[in-house]
């Protein structure tokens, strides 16, 4: 068998290593910018960040099937343009919505279930006693910047950490507010959803009202830099034994609503992992579908509905609510 690369070491849950095939052969990464890889793989997870593309440049000038799970918005829009622009002969996914494209993916059979999905709604709910990385907050980098939406077909710039609401998630009431996440880039282009929007709140009502307090003095547009980068991300960064991980997904197309609501107990590496996982085998075609073509996002599945209920073959958990109820203001 010709390897499969990691390009940074994939995440691991509480009670073990997530999922991945078997590897053997040398590292894959590239050893300069457009460099081929240093061992034949099958395909390529790029696991970490990769801020100046090389993983990304590599696999795609050698015609290796490819899976991001890493990149904020503004990243992941230059990576369309440079994969792009290569002329990828291989798969490039790129699955960097919500815990390794699982959001999307979800919306997708959501979408469906109801044959469309003009509005898609995302709540996420951040478990501070999870374990994690430090790649994992560096959301809080992006704190001080507003990004372009699309609400009710028209875009327009969206503040972080602004349009709080309360929703139920689990059976439990958390607050959430916007953040920059890629599928509400993705999901209005793929889905023609004419609004789409991610919002996150945290397991300690404490530290959610402690960041929209932060918010409202302003703190992260004069605490932008690379100086304040540490200050910022330890709000958030202080990895425990290990979390759930939980997020809710509502879909309303054409007068009906669906809703989803997906918890792994093994935490947020882990779901990644899995989100991850599946990417893989959709590039190697494994999954019961032909590989796609060029760049595609992962609620482009030509089965998602049969793709999402894999979710469950690896601990995650996927509640359905057809009536699309449990939602405060």
């Amino acid at each position: 068998m010709v390897p499969v690369g990691f390009s940074g070491t994939a995440p691991a849950g509480r009670g073990g290593a997530a999922p991945r095939p078997p590897r053997r052969g040398g590292g894959c990464a590239p050893a300069r910018p457009g460099a081929p890889f240093r061992a034949d793989a099958r395909a390529v997870v790029n696991a970490v960040n990769d801020p100046e593309d090389r993983v990304l440049r590599a696999a795609v000038e050698g015609g290796v099937p490819y899976v991001d799970i890493t990149r904020w918005t503004a990243r992941m829009q230059r990576a369309v343009t440079v994969a792009t622009l290569l002329g990828p002969t291989a798969p490039v996914l790129l699955s960097s919505a919500w815990m390794g494209g699982v959001s999307s993916l979800v919306a997708a059979s959501l979408a469906a279930d109801l044959g469309g999905a003009e509005q898609v709604e995302i709540a996420v709910r951040w478990d501070m006693a999870d374990r994690s990385g430090a790649d994992s907050v560096e959301f809080m980098d992006r704190l001080g910047v507003g990004f372009e939406v699309v609400d009710g077909g028209r875009r327009r710039i969206a503040g972080p950490l602004t349009e709080a609401r309360t929703v139920v998630i689990g059976g439990a009431p958390v607050r959430v507010a916007r953040i920059d996440t890629p599928e509400q880039f993705t999901l209005p282009l793929t889905l023609a959803t004419s609004t789409a929007a991610t919002r996150i709140g945290f397991s300690s009502p404490a530290a959610t009202r402690a960041l929209l307090a932060l918010r409202g003095t302003g703190f992260f547009h004069w605490a932008g830099g690379e100086r304040w980068a540490p200050a910022r991300r330890a709000l958030l960064h202080s990895p425990g034994e290990g979390g759930t991980a939980q997020l809710r997904i509502d879909v309303s197309h054409g007068g009906r609503s669906r809703t989803a609501t997906v918890t792994d107990a093994r935490g947020q590496g882990h779901l990644t992992a899995v989100g991850a996982f599946l990417g893989l085998h959709r590039v190697l075609g494994t999954d019961g579908a032909a590989p796609p073509q060029g760049v595609v996002f992962p609620e482009q599945h030509p089965d998602p509905v049969a793709a999402a209920a894999r979710l469950a073959d690896h601990g995650v958990r996927v509640e359905l609510d057809r009536a699309g109820t449990g939602a405060a203001a």
